[in-house]
């Protein structure tokens, strides 16, 4: 037996991973997938696995007209209320996965990092995915955040994908053409986030660079007392040598070892002469580990799924990505 998922706002990039991760998963099936922007499109197009039906329009007042055993909500930031409450009214078992960041500071929804909060996602029916480089600072630092001395602070590279389809100069390729952009050096609400799951102190600082997908993060913090570099790898190695879906690496780890897999690789660590000042890169896919998949992870852990299921990808080059 199949697990109907439906999708509300499909339209772009991290909708499109999710219709062709879901296509290729035989425990969940797509029951809906809503789009002002696509509606009457088929779904085909995007991937020929996927039933044969149409992008809709469905709105908060249709849900209990589309019963789901999951609901993903891929919508933009302050949108996710009227459709959270529709669906308690009408579906209220149902699993909802919020990709947006409504939910990330609310305590009544399971945190979806599975390599951090396992055991609260299993069964949960209310989850909020992370941040794509909330990901990236939580996988490089919450093995470290024990040994820290004051804040970390992380510098990110995004490929532009992450700045979504609605044209700006932080998705246009030939802006960003030989060039980087920063944004949102204060507050920025990853900063927020990663601060109040690691509960420590983090900086972050972000840029866009002009490559589609995939995330560089470069973490940097003191440490409390002198160490090396192998005590810190091996930090990074109890933490992660059993997970799945995280590698952690001797060389600094670079986007193209994990673009278009829903794969995280963190590593790299340089020590100071003094022993204190530490420094880690993490990398991973903005659309899947970021976004895509990590939310597929989640709907198997809480849908009492193998939590790998699903994500035995295809080869790089093999995926359909909107727009690119």
């Amino acid at each position: 037996m199949t697990a109907r998922v439906g999708l509300v706002g499909a339209r772009g990039h991290v909708g499109t991973e999710l219709l062709q991760l879901l296509a290729g998963h035989d425990g969940l099936t797509v029951a809906f997938a809503s789009s002002r922007q696509k509606q009457g499109q088929a779904l085909r197009d995007v991937d020929a696995r996927l039933p044969d039906i149409a992008y809709s329009l469905v709105e908060p007042g249709d849900i209990a007209a589309h019963p789901c055993d999951a609901y993903v909500l891929a919508l933009p930031n302050g949108l996710a209320a009227p459709f959270v409450r529709a669906i308690d009214a009408a579906q209220p078992g149902a699993v909802v996965l919020d990709l947006s960041a409504d939910h990330r500071f609310d305590d009544g929804w399971a945190y979806g990092l599975p390599e951090h909060h396992r055991d609260a996602l299993r069964g949960a029916t209310r989850i909020a995915n992370p941040g794509c480089y909330a990901t990236a600072l939580q996988l490089a630092l919450s093995p470290l955040v024990p040994h820290l001395d004051g804040p970390a602070h992380g510098f990110g590279v995004s490929g532009y994908s992450g700045a979504g389809t609605t044209k700006s100069d932080k998705n246009d390729p030939e802006r960003l053409r030989d060039n980087f952009i920063a944004y949102t050096l204060t507050g920025h609400v990853h900063e927020r986030e990663v601060s109040r799951h690691l509960t420590h102190p983090v900086r972050f600082l972000p840029s866009v660079a002009g490559y589609f997908r995939g995330i560089h993060m470069v973490c940097a913090a003191r440490l409390a007392a002198p160490t090396d570099t192998d005590t810190v790898t091996g930090w990074l190695r109890a933490a992660y040598d059993a997970e799945p879906f995280v590698d952690v690496t001797g060389a600094p780890p670079e986007v193209k070892d994990v673009r278009d897999t829903p794969r995280a690789a963190v590593g790299g660590v340089s020590v100071g002469q003094d022993g204190r000042d530490v420094a880690v890169v993490s990398c991973l896919d903005n659309l899947l580990k970021g976004a895509a998949s990590q939310a597929v992870q989640n709907l198997n852990l809480a849908l009492g799924l193998d939590e790998t299921r699903g994500l035995q990808m295809a080869l790089p080059g093999e995926r359909l990505v909107a727009g690119h």
